[in-house]
């Protein structure tokens, strides 16, 4: 392909002219623009964006930028960017929650009305297309001196079997010291249980009642300031405005009350986006509320539910469920106790992999070592070799592909919390051996955490961004891209993205085989740590150096086929050059959040080359390929890919 420089560059001043204009400016600032331009010149070449690649910021309108906090490739080709309130709590005090649909196949975009505080819930790919949105944010936290009002667990119990009752937000409860305390949220408490005792288990050897009272828990503050609020031991709470039996019946009981940091408290609620109709259609309720819950698909389609932060600001302890999209109905799933946002792949036989990766609220030592969970039997078996175990916080996971080896990857991380540890260190483990152990990989760069991984079509992994320190404190943000190659087990450089990405920020694959970037949350925007800062907005996309090697036209093209594939069976394509195809790749669509996609996964496929087509042998296994929407490629030797096809697996 013919290199043609554009206007811009024509204007670019080498050589003798930046020589000329280093005479007429002050010098250190002259050698800055001139080694701009010079950087400019230099990678906007053809030779160098064949190895290395280029980026490209999209226009996107001022009202359509959002702070997005999750990215998910919809099986339509667009990008659903959920925000919710976008970690502004000023929009969420004012109830303004956004998402916006971002189509990357002309740049344009949409508002979708979002329903409920979005932020930090969970997602995944329904067998339909659909995308299950689960839990959200019911109340930001409140950290430091800014907690002058203690607070606490209340549980509402009631002993009333004929009767239950309803509580809106601020209901008053009155301790025995007469300190009074108000609810953060409306609750329903049902009516008591009640059962008849048989006579051979009565006390008096006669038939009786026995009446068990039902609870809910709800958060409550003082209504005064300081000490004041403070209770350090259990007791029984009167609801004010209950009179008579309703007293009797209807009680709070707390075991304490305090000024400590009060964290984020999550939602309950369930959506399922359509993607045909552009909405958010809404489902069941989980039983227990969540704030940064990791959502799993199963073999059979089902979405398994684990962690989170729960309506009190607690991690869940342990209580997982498990969503049917038949029913649109939870179910309980097996008990097991994960820090939250953790990185838990659908492995081959049914069984959950969990990397150890995890976006870190729960205790240091419960629930961060990597491990095999049985969920028929309910066990866990601990893998070991990891090292810098304690720096899987804000790790990168994924499945390498093809998903069949049963290889998976963590990619650096940190140190629990607001540590500045972070690591170079990326590990391997092989699923299929006996005694399966993680071992080390190539080392990145530097230390990196919140980085993003992506799986590209020709098999390789490009990983960019991220920061060295905590939400990029410091000024640590590191422009920098690589791809790692699992045949040479090694990272080659690839192209530096401009746009810094760390906390909040997301990459995934686009179906004409770009790569796009959103988000970044910084907790400050300069080095020595003094000012905020502010969300990145603007959207980056990589076009990968496959893209550079030749024209458009050059690259495979599938045409008509099956839009349903059979598990086991063969799917032909229509093509101009079937002997082209040298490799063919199905690929599940991204749902991305704070570096955490355990949706995203290629599969290879066996090829067969016809006159006029290609025919694929498609996948038996659906513990290695869950029902839903995939993104087939073909590529060509050198690793160029067609264009996706969208295909369904039942």
């Amino acid at each position: 392909m013919q290199y043609r420089p554009g206007p811009r560059l024509k204007k670019t001043a080498i050589g003798t002219g930046v020589t000329l204009l280093l005479a007429g400016l002050n010098l250190p600032a002259a050698m800055s623009f001139a080694q701009d331009r010079l950087h400019e010149y230099r990678i906007s070449r053809p030779a160098y964006q064949a190895q290395y690649g280029s980026w490209e910021i999209v226009d996107v309108p001022e009202k359509y930028r959002t702070n997005a906090i999750h990215a998910a490739l919809l099986r339509t080709g667009k990008v659903l960017l959920i925000a919710g309130s976008g970690n502004d709590e000023e929009m969420f005090e004012a109830g303004t929650f956004e998402s916006v649909l971002w189509d990357p196949a002309d740049n344009t975009f949409r508002h979708v009305p979002t329903p409920d505080d979005l932020f930090c819930a969970g997602h995944a790919a329904l067998p339909d297309g659909r995308l299950l949105v689960a839990g959200g944010t019911a109340r930001y936290e409140i950290l430091g001196d800014a907690v002058r009002h203690a607070g606490g667990a209340m549980v509402i119990k009631n002993e009333d079997p004929d009767r239950g009752r309803e509580f809106p937000e601020g209901t008053r409860f009155r301790s025995p010291a007469g300190v009074e305390y108000v609810s953060e949220t409306a609750v329903t408490v049902p009516p008591a249980r009640k059962e008849t005792v048989p006579a051979e288990e009565g006390e008096r050897g006669e038939e009786q009642e026995r009446i068990t009272a039902s609870e809910v828990r709800v958060f409550v503050v003082a209504t005064v300031e300081g000490e004041e609020g403070v209770t350090t031991g259990p007791g029984q709470y009167e609801i004010v405005g209950l009179r008579g039996k309703d007293a009797d019946n209807l009680y709070g009981l707390a075991e304490e009350m305090t000024l400590e940091d009060q964290d984020f408290h999550g939602l309950n609620v369930a959506y399922e986006f359509d993607p045909e109709a552009e909405r958010y259609v809404p489902v069941a309720p989980m039983a227990e509320a969540r704030w940064y819950p990791t959502l799993t698909t199963l073999p059979d389609g089902k979405v398994l539910t684990v962690s989170g932060l729960d309506d009190i600001g607690q991690v869940v302890p342990g209580i997982n469920e498990i969503y049917d999209p038949e029913t649109k109905e939870w179910t309980t799933g097996p008990e097991r106790y994960f820090p939250t946002y953790p990185a838990l792949f659908l492995a081959e036989g049914g069984k959950i992999f969990y990397t150890g990766s995890n976006a870190g609220y729960g205790p240091d030592d419960q629930g961060r070592v990597p491990g095999i969970w049985d969920l028929e039997e309910n066990s866990f078996t601990e893998v070991g070799g990891l090292s810098d175990p304690d720096q899987l916080e804000t790790s990168a996971s994924l499945l390498l592909p093809p998903a069949q080896d049963q290889r998976f990857m963590v990619l650096g991380g940190g140190g629990v919390g607001e540590s500045e540890l972070s690591t170079a260190r990326t590990a391997l483990i092989d699923l299929s051996e006996e005694d399966p152990a993680y071992r080390d990989g190539p080392e990145l760069p530097q230390g990196t955490r919140y980085l993003n991984s992506v799986i590209l079509p020709d098999d390789t992994v490009f990983t960019t961004g991220g920061s060295r320190d905590y939400r990029g404190r410091s000024r640590s943000d590191i422009l920098a891209a690589q791809f790692y190659d699992p045949v040479e087990n090694a990272f080659r450089p690839a192209a530096d993205p401009t746009v810094p990405r760390n906390y909040h920020a997301e990459a995934l694959l686009l179906p004409d085989g770009r790569v796009a970037t959103f988000g970044s949350d910084p907790l400050f925007a300069d080095k020595d740590n003094t000012r905020m800062g502010r969300f990145e907005q603007r959207i980056e996309v990589f076009t990968p150096p496959y893209l550079h090697a030749g024209n458009e036209e050059d690259r495979p093209v599938l045409g008509d086929g099956p839009g349903e594939l059979e598990r086991g069976g063969e799917a032909t394509f229509r093509t101009e050059d079937p002997q082209r195809v040298a490799a063919a790749r199905l690929i599940r669509p991204s749902a991305v959040t704070h570096t955490t996609d355990v949706e995203q996964r290629s599969l290879g496929l066996e090829v067969e080359r016809g006159e006029d087509s290609v025919t694929v042998t498609v996948p038996e296994d659906p513990s290695l390929a869950p029902p839903g929407w995939y993104m087939l490629f073909v590529t060509d030797d050198g690793g160029t890919p067609s264009e996706a096809v969208w295909v369904r697996l039942p």
